[in-house]
């Protein structure tokens, strides 16, 4: 066999892998929530008390709940986690790994479904987003959160909706929730600034809107904006993080409460998968997100770790 032969070979295993876990019905995150599942010590610390649980009309609007296993009478905090994928893809049920980690932090952890291109473009899946939390915050008090507690968290393109509807007051608004409903915001690895729209995923989701600049999260900035934790990784080549730097930065002008941190080494999916167990320790991700959530809502900083 030619050299060059092998050099082809092996340079298209990872796109043969990638067709190969297709076929079987597998992505990336599905493998990492399945790893994180069989991973020794995370079932005695969290569970999912609420499975497929309806919030809308549409066939997407269903969520799951996650809570801390040991029994408690108090109200715990609440965190809504919007996952990623590029406003394209994902299934609420491949990032349990996600809610279980933030559930042990003794969070109860909410993970919605929502539409997704090319079904809908913006907004539509910030109204789903809105409508998620509008359903949290009349109901999660039967599952053991506290309504007065919620904050939101998301990667990626999830960020991005945790963002709007943090900054935004038209998204909550639009279900009958005042904007102090959000109480802080975890944004991982988010796109924030990123008009006009060179990437494709960015033009087939906003390209037909009228105004661009109204897209753009940065451009929501206020200064009674609820306290926010930007995290990216130094190494993000899908979404830099001069998005993070730069919503940091109109922040900053502001005058709104926000803190921010940059991996040195991580990668744009590096931030997520180190809420997983088998990669919690490459990246203090979800120590750095759990105590900031806490301190925002004036609860003690440290906890069990998971």
């Amino acid at each position: 066999m030619a050299r060059s032969s092998r050099r082809t070979r092996w340079h298209n295993i990872p796109r043969v892998a990638a067709e190969f876990v297709d076929r079987f019905g597998w992505s990336p995150v599905s493998l990492l929530n399945k790893i994180d599942r069989l991973t020794p010590g995370r079932g005695d610390r969290a569970h999912r008390i609420g499975d497929g649980v309806r919030y809308g009309p549409h066939r997407r609007h269903h969520l799951d709940i996650w809570a801390p296993s040991h029994p408690t009478s108090a109200r715990l905090p609440v965190v809504v986690f919007f996952y990623g994928g590029g406003w394209h893809s994902g299934e609420r049920t491949d990032y349990g790994f996600a809610a279980a980690a933030f559930a042990a932090q003794g969070f109860v952890a909410v993970v919605p479904d929502y539409r997704l291109v090319p079904e809908v473009r913006y907004p539509d899946f910030l109204e789903d987003a809105a409508l998620a939390l509008k359903w949290v915050w009349g109901n999660i008090g039967l599952y053991g959160g506290d309504p007065a507690r919620i904050t939101v968290a998301g990667h990626s393109a999830g960020a991005y909706i945790a963002a709007m509807l943090a900054l935004d007051p038209r998204w909550l608004s639009s279900v009958q929730l005042p904007p102090s409903t959000v109480r802080a915001g975890v944004l991982l690895s988010g796109p924030f600034d990123f008009a006009p729209f060179r990437e494709w995923r960015g033009r087939a989701t906003f390209g037909g809107y009228p105004d661009p600049a109204e897209t753009q999260p940065i451009n929501h900035v206020r200064a009674d904006a609820p306290p926010l934790l930007l995290l990216h990784g130094s190494s993000d080549r899908l979404v830099y993080a001069k998005n993070s730097k730069s919503l940091a930065s109109a922040l900053t002008r502001a005058g709104a409460p926000y803190e921010m941190k940059i991996y040195r080494g991580c990668d744009h999916a590096g931030t997520v998968v180190a809420l997983s167990r088998p990669f919690r320790g490459r990246f203090p991700v979800l120590a750095d997100a759990a105590a900031f959530l806490r301190s925002a809502l004036g609860l003690p900083t440290s906890a069990a770790t998971a």
